[in-house]
C-alpha cells in the first residue's frame, strides 16, 4: 500500500494540472507523504499556494529558493522518495526527459531520482500520436520509467486516440499496485488476450462448441494485470467474473466477432496471448428456426472459420510478442512446432489430453513452452500457478531491448 511512501509528484504546464489536487488528496488520503515539484507553466495552471496547503509542504519550483542562496536539492529529493509520479506530464516534459535537458527543477529531480518514476503523460491527442512523441516515450521505456496509459478520445480526423489524462483515481491505483505487488516487469503493457471456447449457431438453440472452461485465459488474464499490463480479454461464452480493474472485458459469442475485436486492438498491444479455443469450422448456414426433428439423417454442411492467431502473425511488427495455444492429441510437440513457425509466434504453449485431469474444465494444467530456443517442460500444477510460468516467459521476452 502507500502509507509511509514519500512521492515527489511533479506537475508540467497542461490543463490537465488541476487534476494534481486531486492525486494529492487521494495519495495522503491512502497515508503517502508528497512533496510537489512544479515547473514554470505548472504555476500558470495552478498556484503553489493551493499545492502546498493540500501537501503542507512548500512546493519546489526553483533552483534556489531565496536571494540569500538557499538552494533545493535536486539530489536530496532524488535520494529521499519512494516514487517520483509526474502528473500532467506535457509533452515538451517527455522531451526534455527523454533527451536529458536539464533546464527546470523537475527535470534535474527527474535526473537524480533513486526510486521508480511513473509518467502520465497529458496533451492533444494528435500530438501524443506524433512520431516524436512516440519515440520519447519509447526511450523512457527503455530507460526504466512507467507510463500510466492516457485517456481515449477522439482526433482532429475523427478517429479515436489517446493522450488525455488518466483520472486521477487510475494514477493513484497504479501507484498502489506497484507497491502491494513489486513484480511489476508489465507496467504500462498493453496485452491482447483470448479465453473461452466459440460457439457457432446451428440455429437459435443450437450451435458447434467445444468444452474450453476459459479458466486458463482467464488465469493468465489476471495475472498480467496483477503484473502492472492493460488488458483487453476477448472472452468466449463463460461463467467466469473478472476481479482486477485493469482488465477491459469484450464478450464474444462466436469467432467472427472473435476476430473482429483482436482486429480493432492488435495494433496497440505490445503483446498477445491466443488462449481461446476457437472453433475451427462454423455451420455454412445457420438456421432462421429451430430445425425439427424428422427422423431421418441430417447433413450439416461446414464452412472454413478465419485463422484469427495467423491474421495476427501477418499483421505483427517488430516489437511485438504473439503467445499461441495448441491442445494436441498425437504427435504434439511436432504440430506445435509447424503452428509456432506458421502463425508467426514467439513461443506456443503445448497442452495434451494425454494428462488426465487437467485441460478442459479443470483447475489444473500441466504445460511445455516450445520456442525456437528449445522446450520448457513444466509439472501439474494449479492453472493460478501456470499462468505465472507463461507470464514469466513473456516478461522476458518484453523486456529485451527493442531496437529504436
Amino acid at each position: 500500500m502507500l502509507k509511509g511512501k514519500k512521492i515527489v509528484l511533479g506537475i508540467t504546464g497542461s490543463i490537465a494540472a488541476y487534476k494534481s489536487c486531486t492525486i494529492i488528496r487521494e495519495l495522503i488520503k491512502k497515508g503517502a507523504e508528497v512533496q510537489v515539484v512544479i515547473t514554470p507553466a505548472g504555476k500558470e495552471f495552478i498556484t503553489p499556494v493551493t499545492l502546498s496547503a493540500l501537501t503542507h509542504k512548500p512546493v519546489v519550483s526553483e533552483f534556489f529558493a531565496q536571494r540569500d542562496g538557499t538552494w533545493n536539492s535536486h539530489v536530496d529529493l532524488g535520494l529521499w522518495a519512494d516514487a517520483m509520479l509526474i502528473a500532467p506530464c506535457t509533452a515538451s516534459t517527455l522531451g526534455k526527459m527523454a533527451n536529458g535537458i536539464a533546464d527546470n527543477m523537475l527535470i534535474t529531480t527527474y535526473l537524480s531520482m533513486k526510486a521508480p518514476v511513473f509518467i502520465a503523460p497529458a496533451m492533444d491527442l494528435d500530438m501524443y500520436a506524433h512520431p516524436s512523441t512516440r519515440r520519447n516515450i519509447d526511450l523512457l521505456e527503455s530507460y526504466g520509467n512507467k507510463f500510466i496509459e492516457p485517456a481515449s478520445g477522439f482526433l482532429a480526423s475523427g478517429l479515436e486516440g489517446k493522450g488525455r489524462m488518466q483520472e486521477p483515481e487510475v494514477i493513484v491505483n497504479a501507484l498502489e499496485d506497484f507497491f502491494t505487488c513489486p513484480k511489476q516487469d508489465l507496467f504500462g503493457c498493453r496485452i491482447l488476450i483470448t479465453a473461452g471456447p466459440t460457439y457457432e449457431k446451428i440455429d437459435p438453440v443450437r450451435f458447434i462448441g467445444n468444452y474450453s472452461s476459459g479458466k486458463m485465459g482467464f488465469a493468465i488474464a489476471e495475472e498480467c494485470a496483477r503484473r502492472g499490463a492493460y488488458v483487453d480479454l476477448v472472452a468466449g461464452p463463460v461463467n467466469i467474473k473478472v476481479s482486477h480493474k485493469n482488465i477491459n472485458r469484450i464478450d464474444v459469442e462466436n469467432c467472427e466477432e472473435m476476430y473482429n475485436a483482436c482486429m480493432e486492438r492488435f495494433d496497440d498491444a505490445e503483446a498477445a496471448i491466443l488462449c481461446a479455443a476457437v472453433a475451427d469450422y462454423r455451420p455454412d448456414t445457420v438456421a432462421d428456426n429451430k430445425i425439427k426433428r424428422k427422423g431421418e439423417n441430417m447433413t450439416l454442411r461446414l464452412a472454413p472459420n478465419k485463422d484469427i492467431a495467423a491474421s495476427l502473425g501477418k499483421m505483427k511488427g517488430k516489437n511485438q510478442v504473439m503467445v499461441g495455444f495448441a491442445l494436441e492429441t498425437d504427435n504434439e510437440e511436432l504440430h506445435a512446432k509447424e503452428k509456432l513457425e506458421k502463425k508467426n509466434l514467439d513461443f506456443i504453449v503445448l497442452n495434451s489430453l494425454r494428462n488426465k485431469g487437467t485441460c478442459f474444465k479443470s483447475d489444473d494444467n500441466q504445460i511445455k513452452i516450445i520456442s525456437r530456443d528449445g522446450i520448457a517442460e513444466y509439472d501439474r500444477k494449479p492453472k493460478t500457478e501456470v499462468a505465472k510460468d507463461i507470464v514469466d516467459r513473456l516478461a522476458e521476452i518484453i523486456s529485451l531491448p527493442m531496437p529504436f
